[in-house]
């Protein structure tokens, strides 16, 4: 596996509500329409993943992908 962030905000996120309703990954596939191989991915930060698809997991849980403003200290630090 490649050095991916398991523990960025969105891959937490969708791992927590996953397990706070007793759900396996083979579950959330089928009940949101993505493969389970995107939920893997997903759930291990993989980090180039498709937002409609991503956007299609936050949504089963009452959420979406929204632009957010960073402070100027996690800009730096991104090198933006």
């Amino acid at each position: 596996m490649k050095n991916w962030n398991r523990h960025n905000a969105i891959a937490e996120f969708v791992r927590k509500r996953r397990n706070e309703n007793k759900m396996t990954q083979l579950e959330l596939s089928d009940l949101t329409g993505v493969g389970l191989r995107f939920v893997r991915d997903l759930e291990q930060g993989k980090p180039n993943l498709m937002t409609d698809k991503v956007n299609q997991v936050l949504l089963f849980f009452g959420h979406t992908l929204t632009p957010t403003t960073i402070s100027d200290e996690t800009r730096r630090n991104l090198g933006a």
